[in-house]
């Protein structure tokens, strides 16, 4: 198969209409409720609203619901550091390898948490950039609390990127429209109602000190940062922020320029503006940077026209999938989920930086990003005809490469080791688990296969050469000869992506076998591309890597992980023994041995126990071997931790009620169940059922690998 007949595969006579496709599924939202909160974005920067279309009642939402966010991926703080720790000095564990080598790792004991673990693990953290709310007065001059609003009316135009909300307050309305700019961390408001007339409207901008914790927002400590006007006007502020060694700028304009804007006398990091009464309409524009230019911030207008373009392009550009008609009555459920999961993900996930788990939303780990879940993020963009928003986060591999080099070569390994749980500078923390992870390593190399897939050109080739060559050099150089059995393993050490078993003694899991051979065959191949010489070494290791794990005819998590089948001991988390045939393309699997040990998955897993992408997991691969109800039924199985609430958001538990990974694997699996993948059945949606129950229309996806 030719590259380029990776992309644009497209069933159906006519063309979708992609606008009532994603119109029919914009969330609409009568009341306050905790778990519907909208958010506008644009891949760096989100912004996240209650019912009034705005932050005004965030406690509403904060206590295991999804909070109200104002994170931009440039912003992160870090909380003072007087005992000067540094991952460099942390003490190492050592461990022995396979070949009895010493290796070092920053690791520390569940349940043993020092300060110096509990400062290097959280710090720098995602920096939560100030609420901006409604005050609304009521005629006996009391602020409006929740119970006062009545007639909410809300809706997120997913076409045009735009919330529309109301609400009436004593029996006045009022109309309010959110927008982001796609280019800018900028929120642009148009409030209509007659409460401005009547001087009971306000803006309000609260600013928090930052923390770790799930909401990122610490009210508590009002001594330990500075809110500093810097210029002031009837038309616009401009404030500079610090929290201790970190700042930044916030900058708003509005309207009307006979509006008044003060800081609260009762809280120094509170500041209120009062529109003109003059008019029973307002507009407000306000933007974060790390340092703000002085520019002039665009206007309402050209930031609601800016976010219509944006996202009609958005929408017409890349693939769409369509099941309206079908004979399934769970057709439209999973159609909202698709068609949301694309909203949530390219506001999320699609900036500069592979994405925290739970996004621009709140703060789980930290808001540091899980590289081992950025495949789970990410991938999908390049099946559905939007390359370039996971070539976005690619690159972000080259800028950290000279520290995954000095990891991998404190250990004793050649190439470069990515991290595992990292803010930007690439510098993983001290954990229990997170330095033991290996499945991560081979990601780049899938992503650039893919791209290159997709795209068939030199330059991509060129452009990703590097970060390939050097994670397959670590690949190969981490896989340790066993002479007894002439063959390769990958550990001990090593934490499976199963996470439950111990990494001090864990060797050779199926799935980071299966993906060593993905990713080594695929570097080889891409030198091959470029008419470099294979790499002996690494063909050595492919030739000889151990076979994936077997036992009673079923793959195991782990050559040590016999009892893997065994209800209460290897039950739980992920069943990823059966991802090299279903996420991968199969590398060393036996398709029987893969159906019966899905079969057996099926009847003794503890799906109470598992998380949101092992749903599209298991489903890639019921629809590779062509089991294509249960692909389905996985899709849609009702489970909690399988739970699209009405903004889309894939929930998993309290308090990680924004889990993306959920979101961008069910885009992968639907797309390689509508388009296919490559080596796979010409035939229409081969991985959906074939017996008339599913009418399945696309455009403009591409095979799966």
């Amino acid at each position: 198969m030719s590259s380029s007949a990776l992309i644009l595969q497209t069933w159906g006579a006519a063309m979708i209409d992609r606008k009532a496709l994603v119109q029919r599924h914009n969330p609409v939202i009568a009341g306050f409720d905790k778990f519907s909160s909208l958010t506008v974005g644009n891949g760096n920067y989100a912004f996240t609203v209650d019912a009034t279309g705005l932050q005004t009642f965030p406690g509403l939402y904060a206590d295991g619901g999804v909070p109200l966010g104002n994170l931009s991926n440039w912003a992160w703080h870090t909380s003072p550091n007087p005992e000067g720790y540094q991952v460099e000095k942390f003490p190492l564990t050592y461990y022995p390898t396979f070949g009895g080598r010493s290796v070092g790792f920053p690791y520390m004991p569940p349940g043993q948490v020092t300060d110096e673990y509990k400062w290097l693990k959280f710090n720098p953290h995602k920096l939560h950039l100030g609420m901006v709310r409604f005050r609304l007065i009521l005629p006996s001059g009391e602020e409006a609390s929740p119970d006062d609003l009545n007639e909410i009316e809300q809706m997120l135009d997913l076409w045009s990127g735009v919330v529309e909300s109301g609400f009436s307050v004593s029996g006045t309305r009022t109309s309010v429209t959110t927008c982001c700019h796609p280019g800018q961390d900028l929120v642009a408001v148009r409030v209509k109602s007659e409460l401005i007339r009547q001087g009971r409207l306000q803006l309000a901008f609260h600013f928090p000190y930052g923390t770790w914790k799930f909401a990122a927002v610490d009210w508590g400590k009002p001594d330990r940062h500075e809110t500093e006007i810097i210029r002031c006007s009837g038309s616009s502020v401009h404030i500079r922020r610090k929290l201790d060694q970190d700042s930044y700028d916030m900058s708003a304009a509005w309207s009307n320029g006979t509006s008044t804007f003060a800081r609260d006398k009762r809280d120094k990091h509170l500041f209120l503006l009062t529109p003109s009464p003059d008019s029973d309409e307002f507009e407000l524009r306000f933007r974060y940077a790390p340092e703000d230019d002085g520019g002039e911030l665009p206007t309402f207008e050209a930031t609601l026209a800016a976010s219509e373009r944006y996202w009609r392009s958005f929408w017409t550009s890349g693939g769409a999938i369509e099941l309206i008609g079908s004979k399934d009555e769970r057709a439209h459920e999973l159609e909202r989920r698709i068609v949301l999961s694309q909203y949530v993900t390219a506001i999320q996930s699609s900036g500069d930086l592979p994405p925290a788990e739970s996004g621009l939303t709140h703060n789980s780990w930290a808001g540091k990003f899980h590289l081992e879940m950025h495949w789970w993020h990410s991938v999908h963009f390049a099946l559905w005809n939007r390359v370039d928003l996971l070539a976005n986060s690619l690159e972000w591999y080259g800028g950290i490469l000279d520290k995954a080099r000095a990891l991998a070569a404190s250990q004793g390994y050649e190439g470069a080791r990515w991290p595992k749980c990292v803010a930007p500078d690439g510098v993983n923390g001290p954990c229990y688990i997170e330095p033991f992870l290996i499945w991560q390593q081979p990601h780049p190399i899938y992503y650039a296969e893919l791209i290159y897939k997709i795209k068939g050109d030199r330059d991509t080739l060129e452009k990703y050469a590097e970060i390939v060559f050097e994670s397959a050099a670590f690949m190969a150089s981490f896989a340790e000869w066993d002479n007894g059995q002439q063959r390769y393993v990958l550990g001990p050490p090593v934490a499976p992506a199963q996470e439950i078993f111990d990494h001090a003694t864990t060797m050779n899991p199926a799935f980071e076998l299966s993906y060593w051979a993905f990713g080594l065959s695929a570097a080889n191949a891409w030198r091959e591309r470029l008419g470099l010489p294979r790499v002996e070494k690494w063909d050595h290791v492919l030739k000889h890597l151990s076979k994936l794990p077997e036992i009673g005819g079923l793959y195991v998590a782990a050559e040590t992980a016999p009892d893997t089948f065994t209800a209460g001991t290897g039950t739980k988390d992920h069943p990823t023994m059966l991802a090299p045939l279903g996420i991968l393309p199969g590398d060393m699997v036996d398709r029987e041995t893969m159906r019966r040990t899905l079969h057996e998955v099926m009847k003794v897993w503890d799906w109470d126990a598992t998380w949101g992408w092992d749903y599209p997991m298991v489903a890639m691969t019921a629809a590779r071997l062509g089991e294509c109800q249960l692909a389905i039924d996985m899709l849609l199985m009702d489970k909690i931790t399988n739970t699209y609430l009405p903004n889309g958001h894939n929930y998993q538990r309290k308090p990680l009620t924004v889990y993306l990974p959920g979101n961008g694997g069910l885009l992968s699996a639907v797309a390689m169940m509508a388009a296919g993948w490559e080596g796979g059945p010409d035939a229409h949606a081969p991985g959906f059922p074939q017996d008339g129950s599913w009418n399945v229309r696309y455009e403009g996806l591409a095979k799966m690998l």
